[in-house]
């Protein structure tokens, strides 16, 4: 056992500390300096993986399901009963987006430990606010040209069928210009594209998050395959910009521009013009 070190005495002076050494100061011959500590690797982003789109997507209709059965126990326990079907439809629909949302905060919060708006890209337009309200309007315009050119057509459809008078035009305009763009560019710009970017590319991740937006409004246009085309050819215009600034925010701006642009020639003019 080694005997413990008792105090210096007085007639033995203590030995000095060795001096501090600047953390800048050179290595002296025959050292070797401390490497630095390594850098943290970047995150991974998107860190969500296909997998994930797979349960978004799965959860899709049955999420819808729940808000309609929702909407209709509410309606059916207050015996109330709404004087527009359009009204009825967006409750429901809304209904189902708070749900399937909801599904997915909780995914990233739980598998992942992320923020759910920031992930998605829901940060600073990038962007002057002015600058995408005239790329939607822009957009549209463009949109009625395919529209033109690829004979998109006129035909009796549910959308055309809800838009068939005037209190259900305003209440699809505030729906179309608000909650319907925020929701679609949450679920299209920002959780598919950047994992399809991260994939194919800029353009082929663009392009290729535009067909599956272009395919869901199919139905609401009587299964006019030209309709969904014309959607689809604004989705990858809305995912340019998405991609450019980086924000889904902005996407989203770009998107209610382009369907208020729609909703007021039809409420001005009465046409029947499609819109997203």
């Amino acid at each position: 056992m080694n005997p413990e070190r008792l105090p210096p005495s007085e007639s033995e002076p203590e030995e000095a500390a060795p001096p501090p050494v600047s953390p800048t100061a050179e290595p002296s011959s025959g050292e070797t300096a401390p490497a630095p500590p390594a850098a943290p690797p970047p995150e991974r982003y998107p860190f969500w993986g296909y997998a994930d789109v797979l349960l978004f997507a799965g959860l899709a209709i049955p999420s819808m399901f729940l808000g309609w059965a929702f909407v209709q126990g509410i309606l059916h326990l207050f015996h109330f009963h709404f004087a527009l079907r359009a009204a009825e439809l967006l409750a429901e629909q809304l209904a189902g987006y708070v749900i399937l949302f909801s599904a997915l905060r909780l995914m990233f919060r739980v598998e992942y430990d992320r923020p759910f708006w920031r992930s998605l890209g829901w940060t600073r337009l990038g962007a002057p606010f002015l600058w995408l309200v005239i790329a939607g309007f822009a957009t549209a315009v463009g949109v009625a040209l395919a529209t033109y050119i690829v004979h998109v057509p006129s035909t009796t459809n549910p959308m055309m069928e809800l838009l068939a008078d005037r209190g259900s035009i305003l209440l699809l305009a505030t729906f179309g210009v608000t909650l319907g763009p925020l929701c679609e560019e949450l679920a299209f710009r920002g959780f598919l594209q950047p994992l399809l970017v991260r994939s194919l590319g800029a353009t082929g991740g663009v392009l290729a998050a535009a067909v599956p937006f272009g395919l869901l409004h199919i139905p609401e246009y009587g299964n006019s395959w030209r309709h969904g085309l014309v959607i689809a050819l604004a989705g990858a215009a809305f995912g340019c910009v998405r991609q450019v600034t980086g924000s889904t925010k902005a996407s989203t701006v770009m998107h209610a521009s382009y369907n208020f642009l729609f909703f007021f020639v039809l409420i001005s003019q009465g046409r029947d013009l499609p819109h997203t």
